[in-house]
């Protein structure tokens, strides 16, 4: 449905974005993921929403506990500055339109659901590309986030065609 409303709605390219979610851990390569999508909204005059999730430390087990503590969860004062120099370095790129934002919870959950709220035309989200017993410990955040996303997701990985 929204992929035959962007279609609808769209500029002569047939493609419209309106507002793009970025969601980063700080990494280098979510840094990389922020870069596609400020070309992106460059392209298209469209809005940059940088979104960080603070994801719950589970607390290590003791001995002798029946129940494990409650989480603890990451406090959001220490990555504040780096959102404001990541909208600036957006801004500086051309893109008028950037904001950000910190959620407390599960990353995958979160992001999805500041999609939604947020109606976003697209996500551009970094994936680290673990394969094996790593992805299966780990997981991927980003495959989650694809598979439940309600707009398309491109997904940006390590070893992958660089803008010019």
């Amino acid at each position: 449905m929204k992929t035959q409303a962007l279609l609808e709605r769209g500029s002569s390219s047939g493609i419209s974005l309106k507002r793009i979610l970025v969601p980063v851990d700080f990494s280098p390569l979510s840094k990389k993921a922020l870069h596609y999508a400020a070309r992106m909204a460059q392209q298209f005059g469209a809005e940059v929403n940088i979104l960080h999730v603070a994801e719950p430390e589970v607390p290590p087990a003791f001995d002798g506990f029946m129940m494990a503590p409650p989480p603890i969860f990451n406090g959001t004062h220490s990555c504040n500055g780096q959102l404001k120099t990541l909208v600036s370095v957006v801004r500086k790129a051309g893109v008028d339109r950037v904001s950000s934002s910190v959620r407390t919870g599960l990353a995958a959950f979160e992001i999805v659901e500041a999609a939604k709220e947020l109606d976003v035309d697209l996500i551009v989200i970094a994936t680290h590309g673990y394969t094996g017993w790593k992805h299966f410990a780990i997981g991927s955040t980003a495959e989650r986030v694809v598979r439940a996303a309600p707009c398309p997701v491109l997904v940006v990985r390590e070893k992958e065609h660089e803008f010019a």
